[in-house]
């Protein structure tokens, strides 16, 4: 995994992506199935822009035209991807993010929140399907060369907690929450490793709580990583 890269930047490889571009910052969130990343991205959202600040919310398989329709083809119940193929659609889906609404975002002085990004692909393709790291790392620096978020908040819950918060929702399961316990917790330990790996790019916050308290644990969290100021 990428070590001691600082967030912000852009890769500084070809096609388009020059280093040190961008002027706002870039939240990724993370976790397994039912930890509640989407409720908190709206959460933090208007409370930076209550705060002043530009917000761009958006996610991952998708986010840019391009990349939704590859999301459809990677959550469709009845495809049949093995790994490398997953992680191959995961990174030409999120390569056209990146150049098409995430970094334009950024250099416009957005700060950017993303719904999943790569650390996603190293959890479910990587720790859960196991396909080797460095195969999912080689894909990284082709797709983003050293462009990696300024903080990455990863909600953890206990699988089962999880799945039943899934199971209550409505509509179908996709291809991924219809994965077994035992790769759910896969996921999860995944995820915990990534942050063990890179701490001072991943803050691992309890979300087997309610909600409002898990908002407030990640508005102290953003407010101390990244200086601003966030209240209910």
């Amino acid at each position: 995994m990428p070590q001691g890269k600082s967030g912000g930047k852009s890769g500084g490889i070809s096609g388009g992506k020059t280093a040190n571009i961008s002027v706002g910052k870039f939240l990724t969130f993370e976790g397994g199935e039912g930890a509640g990343k989407s409720t908190q991205i709206k959460r933090l959202a208007a409370a930076l822009e209550t705060s002043g600040l530009e917000v761009t919310a958006t996610r991952e398989p998708g986010g840019s035209p391009g990349a939704e329709t590859i999301r459809g083809l990677l959550l469709d119940p009845a495809a049949e991807w093995d790994a490398p193929t997953e992680a191959l659609l995961h990174f030409a889906a999120r390569a056209d993010h990146y150049t098409t609404r995430i970094s334009p975002a950024l250099r416009a002085g957005n700060w950017v929140i993303c719904d999943r990004f790569a650390d996603s692909t190293r959890a479910y393709q990587g720790y859960g399907l196991g396909l080797p790291m460095a195969a999912i790392e080689t894909l990284y620096e082709v797709a983003l060369g050293d462009f990696i978020p300024d903080l990455t908040i990863i909600l953890d819950v206990p699988v089962e907690v999880g799945m039943a918060r899934m199971n209550a929702r409505d509509g179908g399961p996709d291809r991924y929450e219809q994965m077994d316990f035992a790769f759910h917790e896969r996921l999860r330990q995944g995820f915990l490793d990534i942050a063990r790996r890179e701490p001072a790019r991943c803050a691992v916050i309890d979300a087997d709580t309610d909600i409002d308290t898990v908002t407030e644990r990640i508005f102290d969290c953003v407010s101390q990583r990244l200086g601003v100021t966030l209240s209910l």
